[in-house]
């Protein structure tokens, strides 16, 4: 089912459906962000009931995004982002951290969601170097194929591509690896992938948490961390490798919550 109203920014939203919670609109309001529903917050708030350490766990996530892309672009001379699972615009938004460092560097936006394109298409109105494309990752070659992306993404140079939090929305039966493979071949040597996921490893139990996606448009899929070290095949990992988020490349002293986060995450190198 889908909705004639308008979004909460009044945007004509004939596509969206706010009949079930969306990942994205829930990882909005986790950071505290108003471009979400009723349904997404009610969804959100069941999830921090069964593990309260969602909050701080978001915002590590989106903390270990932008020391990764800082890293890439300043000290990698990376000029090309193919950021996949976008979400809502939450400042500073990628290109924001990395045209910070080199104005000429080429975004590209995938998401989903089409109250993400739309806010995003909003805010993004007189950026040439920027772009957003509402696709799914389970479609990489039409991705890949876009004319959007074509447009600005030149596959003879190096890429970074940044998969934050949306992996453990692609089921085992959907193929995670497979969807990775096809990106990996794509890309050529001197890429980096940006990846972070979801993981049961941390706490004892988060099944309950993880159900509550099941009547979102996106079921969540708990991965170990040998399961995610699996997910950079064809890849190699920069130091120090496959973390809990706040522990990668950390700007300070970690946060005194840090170990609760339930996210691990990891940059590496395409080489060949």
């Amino acid at each position: 089912m889908t909705t004639t109203s308008s979004g909460n920014n009044g945007t004509p939203s004939e596509d969206i459906d706010t009949s079930r919670p969306h990942p994205a609109r829930m990882y909005d309001y986790f950071l505290g962000g108003k471009d979400n529903y009723e349904v997404d917050r009610a969804a959100a708030e069941r999830v921090a009931a069964a593990a309260p350490e969602v909050r701080a766990s978001v915002r590590a996530n989106r903390a270990f995004l932008h020391r990764a892309v800082r890293h890439l672009v300043a000290d990698c001379g990376i000029r090309q982002i193919l950021d996949i699972g976008t979400g809502l615009p939450t400042a500073p938004n990628v290109h924001q951290v990395a045209q910070a460092i080199a104005p000429d560097t080429h975004v590209v936006y995938v998401d989903n969601d089409p109250i993400v394109n739309a806010h995003a298409n909003a805010l993004l109105t007189d950026t040439g170097n920027t772009s957003v494309l509402l696709a799914d990752l389970r479609d990489p070659g039409a991705i890949l194929a876009h004319p959007d992306v074509r447009k600005l993404i030149d596959f003879d140079k190096p890429v970074a591509l940044t998969l934050l939090a949306i992996l453990h929305f692609i089921t085992d039966a959907e193929d995670p690896a497979a969807i990775l493979a096809t990106f990996r071949d794509a890309l050529p040597a001197g890429s980096y992938l940006v990846l972070s996921h979801v993981t049961g490893d941390i706490h004892d139990d988060r099944t309950e948490a993880a159900a509550v996606y099941n009547s979102s448009t996106a079921p969540l899929t708990l991965r170990t961390r040998a399961q995610i070290v699996d997910l950079f095949t064809g890849f190699t990992l920069l130091d120090p490798g496959i973390v809990q988020v706040p522990s990668w490349r950390p700007d300070g002293p970690l946060p005194a919550d840090s170990h609760t986060v339930g996210f691990y995450g990891g940059v590496a190198r395409k080489n060949g």
